[in-house]
């Protein structure tokens, strides 16, 4: 299924056995939410999230003991032979706490506007240039070890810019904008290229829907023009709970992969994360970026309906919903079926009072069958095809 725009050409960052740009599928990532010193339950959560289709899990790492129980974390999921690739969530006073966290991960997330932390001391006038020049020094200074324990063990970094926590020189510049957002990772960006170190994802979140979209087009904007590559990873962080939270999610993420932007992407939900999941895989379905269930398209219904279209499709779906990959349609009336089918594989239409028709593409195979043999018909034709196969045994 052709998408909207091309995806933008990004470098391929390797986090532990994932890739993320390139050209690869995007990946599916989340956040674990107990505590990284509990290292039974925080190995046990990221077990259930990459058994459920998390690719990528983070882990908070706010101090040097949550540092350091990273190791015994990974060894736990060794001993289980979990294979997933975790990153260390690094925000205030983040180098030593980065240092220490590089020896056990994947991938290492800081927060720009709080890795060298200073307290804030609101002001008015602008910076002048040696005060610009002094806090970038200190970046640097900060930021230099890291990069060489990254570069030594070759793993990744996500400099990852939240709205939230810009740092005060940066509101001062820039405002509370998606330019500061953009200036804020750029800056870390720079140093990390003057370090000959390149195997960086960048992310701009906000939990204002417009604030992210355009901090992204600006970034992408501003990248292009400096030559830089560089992969994204996409999120409308505090999007809150509930299904306003997953339509908060997914008019932020969906717009910018709809434009050819994005490699990686979370959907932040106040909820068990093992429910950000499938929002995720589902917003990519509908773009038509990786399909992992069946594609059900279903007519909204209306006066001209032969059956009772509900029912009707939660039968359908019953009954293949685990025939991963193919399109199936379920239409009320020959109106809307084969021709609003939307190239379906296969298609379930109302012909009149009690009957129905199945569809193979465009062509109707058989006709004028009763409503009540329908999928009993539909799932004899997977068959004849070489499509079905048994679902899976309920372990339950």
């Amino acid at each position: 299924m052709p998408t909207p725009y091309p995806r933008r050409p990004t470098r391929p960052v390797r986090v532990g056995q994932v890739t993320v740009g390139g050209g690869h599928p995007i990946v599916v990532q989340s956040m674990v939410t107990e505590p990284t010193r509990n290292v039974e339950a925080c190995a046990r959560q990221i077990l259930q999230l990459h058994q459920a289709g998390c690719e990528i899990v983070r882990v908070a790492t706010p101090t040097l003991a949550e540092a350091r129980a990273v190791a015994e974390v990974r060894r736990r999921l060794q001993d289980w032979g979990v294979e997933v690739p975790l990153v260390a969530d690094v925000h205030h006073q983040g180098s030593p706490i980065a240092l220490e966290v590089a020896q056990y991960v994947d991938k290492v997330r800081i927060n720009p506007g709080l890795f060298v932390y200073r307290k804030p001391r609101p002001r008015e006038e602008e910076y002048t240039e040696e005060e610009i020049a002094e806090e970038l020094a200190a970046i640097e200074e900060a930021l230099r070890p890291v990069l060489e324990v990254c570069r030594e063990r070759d793993i990744a970094m996500r400099i990852g810019v939240n709205h939230g926590s810009l740092s005060e020189r940066i509101r001062v510049m820039y405002g509370d904008t998606p330019e500061g957002m953009v200036e804020s990772a750029l800056e870390y960006v720079r140093i990390c290229e003057k370090y000959h170190y390149r195997n960086l994802i960048i992310s701009l979140k906000s939990s204002r829907v417009p604030v992210m979209i355009q901090a992204n087009r600006l970034l992408v904007k501003r990248m292009d023009e400096l030559g830089m590559d560089y992969p994204l990873h996409l999120g409308v962080t505090e999007a809150g709970d509930g299904p306003y939270a997953r339509l908060k999610s997914t008019a932020g993420i969906a717009t910018l992969l709809a434009e050819g932007i994005g490699d990686t992407i979370r959907v932040s939900l106040s909820e068990d994360p093992l429910q950000e999941i499938p929002v995720c895989y589902d917003i990519l379905q509908a773009l038509g970026l990786r399909k992992t269930k069946v594609e059900y398209i279903a007519c909204p219904s209306c006066g001209r309906t032969k059956f009772d279209l509900p029912t009707v499709l939660a039968q359908v779906k019953a009954a293949t919903e685990h025939l991963r990959g193919l399109d199936i349609a379920v239409m009320g009336c020959i109106v809307n079926g084969p021709g609003e089918m939307a190239g379906a594989d296969y298609g379930y239409v109302g012909k009149g009072p009690g009957l129905i028709d199945l569809y193979r593409g465009q062509e109707c195979v058989k006709a004028n069958i009763p409503q009540k043999q329908g999928v009993e018909e539909l799932i004899n034709l997977l068959k004849a095809d070489g499509k079905w196969v048994d679902p899976p045994v309920s372990q339950g």
